[in-house]
């Protein structure tokens, strides 16, 4: 394994760009806990540097980054009264729930965006135990670079932390990307930088876990503990290793995995992973969290510093996750069969595509802000990409024939995996993100067991926002 180095901010900038690397009136309603997205601040740099501005949620007091986690069991409900303080719209998309239609926060299609100074309720049934998040789900390529964005957690019905050969603590790490100044401040200027969103995305120059960079995370030598890892970035795929730490995967986006050796964890944007690590015994190991930044030069981002007295170390092969109750296994017998054809981006392009009812050729395309597609039509909003009945299998081909990978999301639904052309997956995952490398083509298949308009995107958000979007609709 590499040695472990740990980076300076801005110092360390070249490796981190990886490949081209005012208060408000008492609201007269109370019934609802508040979650407000405001102007903030928050310490993102090393110390010695100024505190970042951002734009944050917060439950009380002042907005903090990460989001405030919100915890509850599976079968709860959500609710929060979301409170717009920021001077643009906002929304609150809940990221991998499988909620009713109305409650999934995605602007302009669910629901429209909430006004500065307005408020929209929120309230749901969260089914699935599992990690999932919320963030901003308005002009997300800025809201979410930003900082709002936070932790969701359910807890399942069935214990696990505690039981035999189960992880004895658990640990939430929220992985984000910020492109910051001399003066670590968040680059303004480049919200609608068409050659970053024709490349990669928009992407940073600091990685910071649980809103600090280079944080030290205490553990106890000989504990089992499991990891909670979240990738909130709006472009950037997080290679992770855990050097020494027999890191385990259990669960995916949420959904549980039988357990399995990991030596690598893959986290495109929005995508989760639940991972069990077991700390040394021998207090003077050195051990930390490592992010591959994309020049194959693994970076420390994170330390797990041993502290207090050992404990007994966890024996047996770890526990497997509670199996979920709630979703329907794909009938593949006779499928609706749809296809997803993603083009455009730099070094490729496209020779012509549709954007609002008129075709284009790409300069034509790019002009109008658009460098991406879905089926040869540019943000189709307009119609949907198919529509299914309620309750009927739906296989997805999805092939990617651009030179930078996606990260499809589908809304409202989890899928398995079935295919591959790639390396990037394992058939017999069930994800509600996907990433599709470079020229691979993967086929997934769900139930479409969730009645309504359900949006279908790139969850690098600069390509989402100029060009891979739409939508599709379950009757």
């Amino acid at each position: 394994m590499t040695n472990i180095s740990r980076r300076t901010f801005l110092t360390g900038a070249a490796a981190l760009c990886g490949t081209t690397f005012l208060p408000r009136s008492t609201l007269a309603d109370t019934a609802l806990p508040v979650l407000r997205a405001a102007p903030s601040t928050a310490q993102l740099a090393p110390a010695g540097y100024p505190a970042t501005p951002v734009w944050a949620y917060a439950t009380e007091g002042a907005g903090v980054i990460p989001g405030p986690e919100i915890r509850v069991t599976a079968g709860e409900r959500v609710r929060h009264r979301l409170v717009n303080d920021l001077p643009q719209p906002t929304a609150v998309h809940w990221h991998g729930i499988r909620i009713s239609n109305a409650m999934d926060g995605a602007a302009p299609l669910t629901q429209a965006p909430v006004p500065p100074g307005e408020s929209f309720d929120y309230d749901f049934v969260a089914p699935d135990p599992g990690t999932y998040w919320y963030h901003s789900h308005d002009r997300g390529f800025e809201q979410v670079a930003r900082g709002l964005a936070g932790p969701l957690i359910v807890e399942d019905n069935d214990p696990w932390l505690g039981e035999p050969s189960a992880a004895t603590r658990e640990l939430t790490l929220v992985l984000d990307d910020w492109l910051l100044d001399a003066d670590a401040a968040i680059v303004e200027d480049r919200w609608d930088d068409l050659h970053a969103a024709a490349h990669d995305g928009r992407m940073g120059n600091t990685v910071t876990v649980n809103g600090r960079a280079y944080p030290d995370l205490d553990m106890r030598p000989g504990e089992r503990v499991r990891l909670r890892l979240i990738n909130t970035a709006t472009a950037r795929v997080m290679p992770l290793v855990m050097p020494g730490l027999s890191s385990r995967l259990i669960a995916l986006d949420g959904h549980p995995v039988p357990p399995r050796d990991v030596e690598t964890i893959l986290l495109g944007p929005a995508q989760r992973a639940d991972v069990v690590m077991d700390m040394p015994l021998d207090p003077e190991t050195e051990t930390a969290l490592l992010l591959d930044p994309g020049n194959g030069e693994w970076v420390d981002v994170a330390a797990f510093v041993a502290t207090g007295e050992p404990l007994a170390p966890v024996e047996g092969e770890v526990r497997p996750l509670p199996a979920w109750s709630t979703l329907p296994v794909p009938d593949l017998s006779d499928p609706q069969r749809e296809v997803l054809l993603m083009e455009g981006g730099a070094m490729r392009g496209m020779l012509e595509t549709r954007y609002r009812g008129e075709v284009m050729d790409f300069r034509k395309l790019a002009s109008n802000g658009m460098v991406w597609a879905f089926n040869g039509v540019a943000h189709g909003m307009d119609a949907p990409m198919f529509r299914t009945a309620l309750g009927r299998t739906v296989h997805l081909e999805m092939t990617n024939r651009s030179v930078f990978p996606h990260a499809i999301h589908l809304h409202g639904h989890h899928f398995e995996v079935l295919t591959r052309s790639g390396a990037l997956n394992t058939p017999g995952d069930v994800r509600d993100t996907v990433l599709i490398g470079a020229d691979e083509t993967l086929e997934i298949a769900f139930v479409a067991d969730n009645p309504g308009q359900w949006m279908l995107h790139c969850h690098m958000l600069s390509h989402q926002a100029s060009g891979m979007m739409g939508w599709f609709e379950v009757a």
